[in-house]
């Protein structure tokens, strides 16, 4: 479990320090989010004890973990995304970079350090340390990571109901065998993204089929 340990050694709370994260490197179609999380003072037991990697908690503990955090009066929230045309444009992973910058400066606060989760630091304004496996180590990077995660997958949720062949409200875009389908079925969206080797591939294929007939 995630705990207050790194930012503690880092000064917290009477420094600023913030935790980020991203969700959405590895799906085939929406945006990528971060979120930028800091706890104005340290969490008590009740909400610690709801925070995680969020990938490793239900979507039910996810719902109550983001509500907490949402409603907490000491948690700071910064959120940021890059579109797909973004991520189509200057590759996924400074993509990542991009939605992490502009979740720091929605934060409200330029903190004393970030804490951004991975191995690679985007340019922040501000000290950061990379922390691999962060969101299950830092209470911080954690609950970033329940705030974007959340969000992202009602957002594919939401474009879901206009592109319901693809079973976004349960895949959150990732290439699975529903979303495979729905590529054979109903073809590329403009949500897709198509520098991807499976929407290339796709494409090609269509292409080729066309051409044959």
């Amino acid at each position: 479990m995630p705990d207050f340990t790194l930012e503690l050694a880092n000064g917290a709370p009477e420094k600023r320090v913030a935790g980020l994260d991203e969700v959405g490197r590895g799906p085939l179609a929406g945006p990528v989010i971060a979120a930028a999380l800091m706890f104005l003072e340290p969490p008590d037991a009740a909400l610690s004890v709801l925070i995680d990697d969020s990938k490793k908690l239900s979507a039910r503990r996810r719902e109550a973990a983001y509500a907490a955090l949402i409603d907490h009066p000491s948690v700071r929230i910064g959120l940021g995304a890059a579109s797909v045309a973004e991520i189509e444009q200057i590759n996924i992973g400074k993509a990542c970079h991009l939605a992490m910058q502009r979740a720091l400066t929605h934060l409200g606060a330029v903190p004393d350090l970030a804490l951004v989760d991975g191995n690679r630091l985007p340019e922040l304004g501000c000290p950061a340390i990379a922390v691999i496996g962060g969101d299950r180590k830092s209470l911080s990077i954690a609950g970033a990571s329940i705030i974007a995660k959340v969000k992202r997958d009602r957002l594919m949720a939401r474009l879901s109901e206009r592109h319901n062949a693809y079973g976004w409200e349960k895949n959150a875009g990732y290439g699975t065998a529903v979303h495979m389908a729905g590529l054979r079925e109903a073809g590329v969206t403009p949500h897709h993204r198509r520098d991807f080797a499976p929407i290339r591939a796709h494409i090609a294929g269509a292409t080729h089929s066309a051409g044959a007939i």
